[in-house]
């Protein structure tokens, strides 16, 4: 039986080119070329306060639950009257905007006003000001960036941070509650700032290559590294997305979006989508986990966006929210082109429920896809955009951008090239030349495999990160990324991630991060439980040791079979970089200080250690 129909929606018609070397190596890029972008990000802000002064430009709720929206118009007017004061305060490259919470109208305002006038600004993970114990990598990041203003949005909540990591006399803005004993402005106050032609003058002063803003990888190996985002990079990434979303061109994006601004997903490619295109973002301050998964099906009952971005886990959480909830589902789908998702490998249960629950509701499929970036590519670099049967293609490269291929062992490495790369790392002459090869291409560190070989215009599939490979004692490669997300898939939703063991071992083993409302649903007898008994739980146990029995059977080699299983009781740690705030998790990190586990992996213990079995008949 056919499949429904996908609904319309415009995008890119590509036209690709490619060469193989004689070393091995393969180029891909782009025929059609880019087009002309604008010199800074903010040139937007002012063409869409005199296209279109009134329509909102960002929304969040406020203390009464409703929408506060601001225009084009008076976010114009906001982001000069804070430039001004940002002026004020010498701000310069060398002394940067470090913004410590979380996204709000105020952040916003902060960071365009920053760029508007060539202030690079830093949002910095929340994590380390309000989740570490002993802000280590805070102090790391205020000694990288020597800030001259830091803004958070509650004083007293950010105040042990802010004494911890940032000097006496360094100024302080914040959105309410000062910081006890330390003198703070309030942002109210830098809106209310009268501008001068000085505004007007450091405006026309920035350049494609003026710094707009740092942001920093998670830090999962040492101290986070800043990377520097240019003008440059923001505005061409703009035009390569603006070409693959073309749809966007003619239909200003609605946007609802719970990402964090010191990713580089939300606080790059989403956070500027909406305002190249002059669309409205509306801030979700919900997250894709079990207690805060309601504010954000709050938010899409109320708003139907047009395009939509989440991680893997989010979409698990939403469509089992949806199969119950109609006006969830009606609104979520009523106007969406596209759904994104990104961060991790999407199981194929969750990619058919998605497809099932559009049908259901508007009576056709929407496009599922994703692509591949980095921080360091602005993101959007690669992007796939037809059709598929199963998750995993991450597309051709955007206009503007070569690719790549080196061979390395088995696998093709992938580097890029465009105006979209960073020009490296702050203050790191060093990184910044171990990033990049001999003809100027960025080094990912991932590997990608043809969809079709030889085809390079059907995209490629993600083939792990190179880091993370490792060899069993027989010698034989095991290819972490590919076999982590078909393991995840495998276990239907009762595992939100693993970490594969096995490195000079003759056979694998894995670290299951558990989804405990899934596996909850196997003890709906047992309510009380907390936890730790849960996934210890003897019914739990035996459903993974059957699902990992079948991943067992259905595996073509030692390479790509996961034998046992250690369920995870404790949290990846943010201070130890086994984790982002996003949640991405570090394989190498958790295995390193997760050591113990590992031992136990590979150990007799069998309280412990799940083993793949088969399920017992029914009594």
């Amino acid at each position: 039986m056919a499949k429904p129909d996908l609904r319309e929606v415009k995008l890119w018609t590509p036209d690709i080119g490619s060469e193989e070397r004689d070393d091995g190596s393969i180029l891909v890029w782009r025929n059609d070329p880019l087009g002309p972008y604008p010199d800074k990000i903010t040139e937007r802000l002012v063409h869409w306060a005199e296209v279109a002064p009134d329509r909102p430009w960002m929304a969040e709720r406020g203390d009464d639950g409703d929408w506060v929206r601001i225009s084009y118009g008076e976010a114009l007017e906001k982001v000069r009257s804070v430039a001004q004061k940002l002026i004020d305060f010498g701000l310069s490259e060398d002394r940067p905007v470090a913004i410590l919470s979380d996204k709000s109208l105020d952040h916003a305002l902060l960071a365009l006003a920053a760029q508007h006038v060539g202030i690079p600004s830093a949002a910095i993970s929340t994590a380390y000001s309000l989740v570490s114990t002993d802000y280590e990598k805070l102090r790391d990041i205020a000694a990288k960036i020597t800030p001259g203003l830091v803004f958070a949005a509650d004083g007293e909540q950010y105040a042990a941070a802010i004494e911890a990591a940032f000097p006496a006399e360094t100024p302080v803005v914040v959105s309410r509650n000062k910081v006890p004993g330390r003198k703070s402005d309030q942002f109210e106050t830098l809106v209310r700032t009268q501008p001068t032609d000085a505004v007007d003058r450091a405006h026309a002063d920035v350049t494609p290559d003026t710094v707009a803003k740092f942001l920093f990888t998670s830090g999962t190996t040492g101290s986070p590294k800043a990377v520097i985002q240019t003008h440059r990079m923001l505005c061409s990434n703009q035009e390569m997305i603006a070409d693959c979303y073309a749809f966007m061109r003619e239909e200003p994006p609605i946007i609802v979006d719970w990402a964090p601004w010191n990713h580089t997903a939300s606080g790059n490619k989403v956070f500027n989508l909406v305002l190249y295109n002059g669309g409205t973002y509306y801030i979700d301050a919900g997250k894709p986990a079990p207690n805060k998964i309601g504010e954000t099906i709050h938010n899409l009952r109320d708003i139907s966006p047009t395009w939509y971005f989440n991680v893997p886990a989010g979409y698990e959480m939403l469509v089992d929210a949806m199969e119950t909830d109609e006006a969830l589902r009606k609104s979520f789908f009523a106007d969406l082109k596209m759904i994104m998702y990104a961060g991790a490998g999407m199981a194929q249960h969750t990619w058919d429920r998605l497809d099932e629950l559009a049908v259901k509701t508007i009576g056709r499929r929407v496009l599922l896809a994703t692509g591949l970036g980095s921080t360091e590519t602005a993101p959007f670099a690669l992007k796939c955009t037809e059709e598929q049967s199963r998750p995993g293609n991450v597309g051709i490269p955007s206009q503007g951008v070569t690719l790549k291929l080196v061979p390395d062992e088995e696998k093709l490495e992938a580097r890029l090239k465009g105006p979209n790369i960073t020009p490296g790392y702050w203050r790191d002459p060093e990184l910044t030349a171990a990033a990049f090869d001999e003809e100027g291409f960025y080094k990912l560190g991932d590997a990608l495999k043809f969809a079709e070989p030889g085809r390079p215009e059907k995209g490629f599939f993600f083939d792990g990160r190179l880091a993370e490979n490792f060899k069993l004692e027989t010698g034989t490669w095991v290819a972490v990324g590919a076999l982590r997300a078909k393991l995840v898939n495998e276990m239907d939703g009762y595992v939100r991630d693993a970490v594969i063991a096995g490195e000079n071992q003759p056979a694998l083993g894995a670290l299951l991060l558990p989804y405990i409302p899934k596996m909850r649903s196997l003890v709906p007898e047992e309510a009380e439980l907390r936890d730790h008994q849960i996934v210890g739980h003897e019914k739990v146990r035996a459903k993974i040791a059957e699902l990992l029995a079948a991943h067992a059977a259905a595996a073509t080699g030692s390479a790509t079979r996961v034998t046992r299983a250690v369920i995870m009781e404790e949290e990846p740690s943010l201070d130890r970089g086994e984790v982002t705030d996003k949640g991405s998790i570090n394989q190498r990190a958790v295995l390193r200080h997760r050591d113990h586990l590992v031992d136990l992996l590979f150990s007799d213990d069998e309280e412990r250690v799940i083993r793949a079995r088969k399920k017992e008949p029914a009594a």
